[in-house]
């Protein structure tokens, strides 16, 4: 199975569910390419294939499973000559996946990761001795930088822990990947800065709790103190914070959160629901009163904030009287952004063991009354914003024809108000934009999440960032080396 001598070992790679498994694919690129292998882009002929996966909930793995089949379907016509199972799935399922997919050539684990070019290394050679490779979860955070981004150059994710504490029954991610663990400040920091040189603009924050950030390893929460070093690095212009549980808002929290420079107003809150005996249900330590004070203050303290929650229906035992409160509650708190979604049975949580699981059906009724409520909410934010200046991240060229605009001449970009992947996005005109450019702009229409915007002026001379060092960059692909690779 070893490829010629004169040629580098290729690899190519799928990456599957949220941003925080994305980190952790950007980091095994990252590992990959400094082993030497030259990295070609998904769907090309290649010695290996890895696909990181996601078991979040049973939607995700049937994902994760059709890929693998996919993959191995190429495997069978001569396309690659291996293929990798790792991440979440692989983690949650172990050894019974090789049961199912005895094609597959290895199986590593979340926290095998490290290993992925040894591993990979092993199946080029013909070892196929150990088909499987898991790693306890580390007791301190694992090292995220010298990655190979996925994402585009102007922005990027960087999780700031590991793992979760808060076993909400309903979530396997605790039995996936370990116990909370903090990313020190220093190391965040650093990250940060190495990420900004290699030209990112927005930097977005990822772990599974945020606002639990510091508690294991400083014995109290230090998020105040992390975004408030990280508005230090004047390379970065937005910093955008998801997963923010609503627990943990200190006073000097709302401080930061209030006078910094550089942290956009757009917060990410999951509550799941706002009903109390659902809440218990589900583990969720805290209130109904509690959740509603939290947001009157972040409101009063971050003008102009857009609140994203997730909500959770259909919960075992919830009743009717109980979803019309979470209904009434989305009514009169009018989140700018919402997604809910049915509750997934999950044959290794606590919830698993509740009695009176709903029916599917039922579920999926109320999952469309949550979002055929706010629809509206979301429209009529987005309205407002018709008339306003607000600069606009551009992401990249708009496909041929959208929204009329000339080829070429279009461009797909976001303003403070949306995330990537998860919001909507803004389309406007102008040929010379680059992508990261950062474009002040007016609001002239909607069109369902979408806007439409005029560019006001060009695009402002970006900042001047340290030089990189010279890069390496994989043949025929669109990923970047940060520094740091070596």
């Amino acid at each position: 199975m070893n490829p010629p001598s004169d040629r580098k070992a290729t690899v190519s790679f799928v990456s599957l569910g949220c941003s925080k498994n994305l980190v952790d694919s950007e980091r095994m690129l990252g590992l990959l390419a400094k082993d030497g292998f030259a990295l070609v882009p998904e769907g090309q002929p290649s010695d290996l294939v890895i696909v990181n996966t996601c078991g979040f909930i049973d939607a995700a793995r049937q994902e994760s499973c059709e890929v693998i089949e996919e993959l191995l379907e190429r495997k069978r016509a001569g396309g690659v000559k291996g293929v990798v199972v790792a991440g979440c799935l692989a983690e949650r399922q172990k050894d019974v996946l090789l049961e199912e997919f005895p094609e597959v050539d290895q199986v590593v684990g979340v926290f095998g990761r490290e290993e992925i070019a040894k591993v990979s290394r092993r199946i080029l050679g013909g070892l196929e001795e150990q088909r499987s490779l898991f790693r306890p979860a580390p007791v301190r955070a694992q090292e995220d930088r010298a990655r190979l981004r996925i994402t585009p150059r102007h922005f990027a994710y960087l999780k700031v822990s590991e793992g979760c504490d808060r076993l909400c029954t309903f979530c396997a991610i605790p039995y996936m990947r370990g116990k909370h663990v903090t990313k020190p400040i220093e190391e965040v920091v650093a990250e940060a800065r190495e990420l900004a040189a290699d030209g990112v603009r927005e930097l977005i924050l990822v772990a599974q709790d945020m606002t639990y950030y510091g508690v294991d390893l400083y014995g109290k929460p230090r998020l105040a103190e992390l975004l408030r070093e990280l508005d230090k690095v004047e390379e970065l212009d937005w910093i955008r914070i998801l997963y923010n549980y609503p627990n943990y808002f200190t006073e000097e929290l709302y401080e930061v959160l209030g006078s910094a420079k550089r942290i956009i107003p757009y917060l990410d809150m999951p509550l799941q629901h706002i009903n109390d005996r659902m809440l218990r249900m589900m583990n969720r330590r805290h209130t109904r009163a509690e959740t509603e004070a939290i947001i009157r203050r972040l409101r009063a303290t971050m003008p102009g904030l857009v609140l994203r929650t997730t909500l959770i229906v259909g919960f075992p035992g919830e009743t009717e009287a109980e979803f019309k409160e979470l209904l009434e509650f989305v009514e009169a708190t009018r989140f700018e952004r919402l997604g809910a979604f049915a509750y997934s049975f999950e044959p290794d949580t606590p919830a698993a063991k509740l009695p009176n699981h709903l029916e599917e059906a039922v579920k999926q009724e109320r999952q469309a009354r949550i979002m055929a409520v706010q629809q509206p909410i979301a429209e009529a934010f987005n309205r407002t914003l018709i008339g306003r200046t607000l600069d606009v991240l551009i992401d990249s060229p708009a496909p041929a024809g959208a929204g009329g605009i000339p080829e070429g001449e279009g461009w797909l970009g976001r303003t403070y108000a949306d995330a990537p992947d998860v919001d909507g996005l803004t389309l406007l005109v102008g040929p010379d934009f680059r992508p990261g450019d950062i474009v002040p702009c007016e609001i002239l229409d909607t069109r369902g999440h979408d806007l439409i915007a005029s560019p006001l002026a060009p695009a402002p001379p970006r900042r001047k960032r340290p030089r990189p060092r010279p890069r390496k960059r994989p043949a025929s692909s669109s990923l970047t080396i940060l520094d740091g690779m070596g």
